[in-house]
């Protein structure tokens, strides 16, 4: 597994998000402060393995909230503000174009913000659509200091249901996870007439191994992990899948939009997930990695297309 420490890595080593061929930065050995965790963890494995545990999965909800670069604030200036009040805590929530225009909400991933959306709003509003865009749970303005799955999905359906009409949805990585693992649904059993996931973990249960792999804890972290998901949900972890819960969106078409050379996610999820979701159209990129997708020109203008 390669030595990046969050999703949004690449995204923030860029000052403008335009800049689609900034080299990825990567370090040639792990920082001291990694070698550290890992030792420790491992220690506390041994010695006293759920404390170890509960102390890995401490790390795996908590966000950094990485400083703001030059490029957000003007990506969000014209937007209208609000605050929604949800289960985990108030979130913020931003809005572009004519109220009575059906709404694209878009929902963004792990150590990202809503402004990480900016190359999204101005072809959307052409396209004649409102934006609404959020922060999610212990990220950007929104309170907390940490984010599960289901507090991040269940932010995602407060905010819909305020939003009116909604033409689609467009998440991101641990968004695009939370909106299909809930699963977020329109109100009043409406179908949703698209629904647009980019760089999606197939399941809770390969990010946890992908987690694991990179503090190196113990074999038994993703077994530990799946017990105490079902324990606190009432659901198994696999029930949260991508590709199993996803269709109880009620999407009725659903675009799955991946690159061959994400480093955070493989490629080979986002094609499980098209083919085990009845209906799925995949949408491959090269290049793009994990982040440079959301950034993409083509990959908006097909997104936008899809959208209608």
């Amino acid at each position: 597994m390669i030595n990046t420490f969050s999703p949004a890595h690449d995204y923030f080593m860029a000052d403008e998000p335009a800049v689609s061929a900034a080299p990825r930065m990567r370090y040639p050995s792990p920082p001291p402060a990694l070698r550290w965790l890992r030792l420790q963890l491992k220690v506390l494995s041994a010695v006293a393995p759920e404390l170890a545990f509960k102390q890995a999965w401490k790390l795996f909800i908590s966000p950094r909230r990485l400083p703001a670069k030059a490029w957000e604030a003007p990506a969000l200036v014209d937007a209208r503000r609000r605050v929604v009040t949800c289960q985990p805590g108030a979130v913020a929530v931003y809005e572009w174009g004519p109220e009575a225009a059906p709404a694209v909400v878009l929902v963004h991933g792990w150590e990202h913000r809503a402004s990480f959306w900016r190359a999204w709003v101005g072809p959307l509003l052409a396209a004649g659509y409102r934006v609404v865009a959020l922060d999610g749970p212990a990220h950007g303005a929104s309170g907390g200091k940490q984010a599960t799955l289901v507090a991040f999905g269940g932010a995602v359906q407060a905010v819909v249901q305020t939003v009116g009409e909604v033409r689609a949805i467009v998440a991101h990585s641990f968004g695009a996870a939370s909106v299909a693992g809930l699963p977020v649904r329109l109100p009043n059993g409406v179908p949703l007439p698209r629904l647009v996931l980019l760089s999606a973990p197939v399941g809770p249960r390969a990010v946890a191994g992908r987690f694991a792999d990179f503090l190196y804890l113990s074999n038994d972290f993703v077994a530990r992990f799946a017990q105490y998901v079902e324990q606190a949900t009432g659901r198994s972890a696999d029930s949260f899948g991508v590709a199993v819960s996803g269709p109880g969106t009620g999407a009725e078409q659903v675009l799955i939009m991946h690159d061959e050379e994400d480093e955070i996610i493989p490629f080979s999820e986002g094609r499980e997930i098209a083919a085990g979701w009845p209906g799925a159209m995949l949408h491959a990129t090269r290049g793009l990695g994990h982040n440079r997708i959301l950034r993409d020109a083509e990959v908006v203008q097909a997104a936008v297309r899809f959208i209608g």
